[in-house]
């Protein structure tokens, strides 16, 4: 432990990845880095009450109101993330606390889109049912599908859904997307855009990307999943919460879903009675779509830089979840903010 250096705390580095990135000689050279591999709720507050940064991996760890009680000398957070869903920013924001956010993700891009893909392989060409009979010493008779020829319907084309698009199109799939309120049916990237009865109807495969807010929420509902194509494959590695799950599940076992590729879910871990867990036509990864070890080096490069722009008070406001307050915990003075 180094005293003469402020205490930053890294949560929930349970597979051991952030202790090895290249960049941690650079955020040790600035703080005493204690990086912890089990949750803040089973840690005595004498352990952590001196904190003055801390960095973020997971949403699955809420800082809310009772966690920010229990860190009075708190001045920053570094979410590795571009949105902060899992902090409470106003509570932040009112304690003069700084949380900046990560947008750079390009390993991150990149383990997601190509999960997405594998879960439609997966899907189409039946891998659960194909490892479980393997696995128990038969040798059945699996008739799968191809992506070639099917339709591809993307719910929302932001970087994530036009990758996945140009990705859909080498598999010479025709791909279509979402047509947003007030855009054109067809645009210059060359993917027609379908209101979303008719994306659903005729999609093979349906593929979320949407960014969760209110409006996307539970916005695949359960009529919305019973107007899809018969036979026709989900596959879900945005947020488990913009699809309704107990009708998906419905829709998975009655039809007209032929089979879902999940990597999200409403509720994580997902439940051991979920029926999702026993569904024979169901993909199902426990949210790996980011977690590659690359994307733990850029986590760890990421906050390294932003630890030292926030030292030299040199911050942009583009790296800002909102613009700070002045501070009104005990902490080390400075850390100013440009913006």
């Amino acid at each position: 432990m180094d005293e003469t250096k402020p205490t930053l705390l890294v949560l929930d580095d349970w597979e051991g990845k952030i202790s090895t990135a290249p960049a941690m000689a650079k955020l040790r050279s600035m703080a005493d880095v204690r990086i912890l591999d089990r949750p803040l709720s089973e840690l005595p507050d004498d352990e952590i009450r001196d904190a003055s940064f801390i960095m973020a991996i997971r949403e699955r760890t809420k800082i809310d109101r009772n966690l920010l009680d229990r860190l009075p000398r708190l001045e920053l957070i570094l979410q590795t993330g571009g949105h902060a869903y899992h902090i409470d920013v106003d509570e932040a924001a009112e304690r003069g606390i700084t949380v900046t956010l990560w947008r750079q993700h390009d390993a991150c891009e990149a383990a997601v889109r190509e999960l997405t893909m594998g879960l439609m392989i997966a899907a189409l060409r039946r891998f659960p049912e194909a490892v479980r009979s393997a696995d128990s010493g038969e040798w059945p008779l699996l008739l799968g599908a191809t992506l070639r020829g099917r339709r591809l319907g993307i719910l929302g084309m932001g970087l994530q859904g036009q990758a996945v698009a140009k990705l859909g199109q080498a598999f010479d799939m025709d791909v279509v997307a979402l047509a947003r309120p007030g855009s054109t049916r067809n645009t210059d990237d060359g993917v027609p855009r379908l209101p979303i009865n008719e994306l659903l109807a005729t999609s093979d495969v349906v593929s979320v990307h949407l960014r969760l807010s209110e409006e996307s929420r539970g916005y695949l509902s359960a009529a919305r999943l019973q107007a899809m194509k018969p036979g026709s494959v989900l596959v879900n590695t945005a947020r488990g919460a913009i699809v309704d799950q107990e009708a998906l599940a419905h829709a998975l076992r009655h039809g007209p879903l032929g089979a879902a590729g999940l990597d999200v879910f409403t509720d994580e871990p997902l439940p051991a009675a979920s029926p999702l867990r026993s569904l024979p036509n169901v993909v199902l990864t426990p949210h790996i779509g980011w977690t590659v070890t690359e994307a733990f080096e850029e986590f760890t490069e990421g906050a390294a830089g932003q630890l030292e722009d926030y030292l030299a008070g040199n911050l942009s406001e583009k790296e800002l979840a909102f613009k700070p307050r002045p501070r009104k915990i005990e902490g080390r003075l400075g850390g100013v903010v440009s913006v």
